[in-house]
């Protein structure tokens, strides 16, 4: 069904200019990475990057989840500032980190902070897979770390967005160490009676699913986005067994008990600040 719409597309296009009809030619178009139907860049922004034929819910970055998603205005970044180092002397790892402050305006692949939704006081935290494809090294441990530990303070609910493609391989075992920090103040967040909802964008793949992602009392994922620990060819060589196509997409993960609600972008907001009232959270007085 989907080639079939594909071609469609690809025949519109071909039609339109052999027509001597140039007015859509020269507008941009992406190709959904699960359905890949073309569609017009202008109508995929419109939609805040979901492909209208298949739902799947594409990429965003930090301020643009932080826009669309909490009250306009509430959002107050923690530890802004906090950079990476070079724990095992990579090559090259801090001029590469330069040019993405450089090109992207963040300083690590999350940014944390404080929010509101509907008026309800939170910690959030937003992964971006612009900055070195949302990998985990000690900063985003450490601004996790931290953004519990604040939330537990101050009596808070945490929210955190997951894009990751795993731990970040330039900092060695230092990354790895931040599944168990991050892991430990969830734990700490939870005992001090603290919710936490976990919202799983795509991607999010190794050690973040394997830590913090999977902490959450509630765990939303978006439609169509890839979550699991190991990619699907590592799987299958490792098995020997062929994986059904749907392997590690959201729905699949939800009916085989992983993810608790599948939520579409446009509900986002109201079915958070929902889950938070129905705990007890309430808007803060103006």
């Amino acid at each position: 069904m989907g080639d079939n719409k594909m071609l469609d597309n690809f025949f519109d296009v071909v039609r339109r200019r052999f027509n001597g009809n140039n007015d859509d030619d020269t507008r941009e178009t992406v190709k959904c990475p699960r359905c890949t139907s073309l569609i017009l860049l202008e109508r995929y922004e419109e939609l805040h990057r979901v492909c209208p034929n298949c739902n799947y819910h594409g990429r965003l970055s930090s301020p643009e989840r932080i826009e669309i998603t909490f009250d306009k205005d509430s959002f107050c970044e923690l530890d802004a500032n906090m950079i990476s180092c070079d724990p095992i002397d990579f090559p090259e790892y801090p001029e590469k980190q330069q040019e993405l402050r450089d090109k992207t305006g963040l300083h690590d692949a999350i940014v944390t902070g404080t929010a509101t939704l509907k008026g309800i006081p939170a910690v959030v935290g937003i992964m971006d897979s612009r900055y070195m494809m949302g990998s985990m090294g000690s900063v985003v441990g450490e601004k996790i770390a931290r953004a519990f530990e604040y939330a537990t303070e101050k009596h808070l609910p945490v929210i955190l967005f997951t894009a990751s493609g795993g731990a970040r391989m330039q900092e060695g075992i230092v990354s790895l160490m931040q599944m168990a920090k991050t892991s430990g103040a969830v734990k700490l967040h939870s005992e001090a009676g603290g919710l936490y909802i976990t919202v799983m964008t795509d991607p999010t793949t190794g050690g973040v699913t394997a830590s913090f992602a999977s902490l959450g009392d509630i765990i939303i994922a978006e439609p169509k986005v890839l979550i699991g620990f190991a990619g699907r060819r590592v799987i299958e060589s490792t098995i020997r067994q062929r994986l059904p196509e749907d392997f590690q997409l959201a729905e699949f993960m939800q009916e085989h008990g992983f993810v608790d609600m599948i939520v579409d972008r446009k509900r986002m907001k109201n079915t958070l600040a929902h889950l938070l009232e129905l705990h007890g959270y309430t808007a803060k007085e103006a």
